[in-house]
């Protein structure tokens, strides 16, 4: 009973003392995509050029792994089931 009694009170109390939240328009939210963008400190052409081929390296580099362990795996089930 006690218990019930407390969360009545906590559930009365939640909505005292803040006011609604206002929503954004939309003007305002470009405004403020905008500002942030300006922020960004973009990369240079030698450092885009730099991460993009690391990526690319990195993601052919795995392709090779996970092609490798399949094949392995899969002489390694046919090997144990034939």
């Amino acid at each position: 009973m006690a218990t019930e009694t407390r969360g009545d009170a906590a559930a009365k109390d939640e909505g005292k003392g803040k006011p609604a939240p206002k929503r954004t328009t939309p003007p305002l939210f470009v405004r403020q995509v905008v500002g942030e963008l300006r922020k960004v400190i973009w990369p240079t052409r030698r450092e885009l050029i730099t991460y993009t081929t690391v990526s690319l390296v990195f993601v052919l580099f795995m392709f090779a792994l996970v092609a490798v362990l399949d094949w392995a795996l899969q002489k390694g089930v046919f090997w144990l089931f034939t």
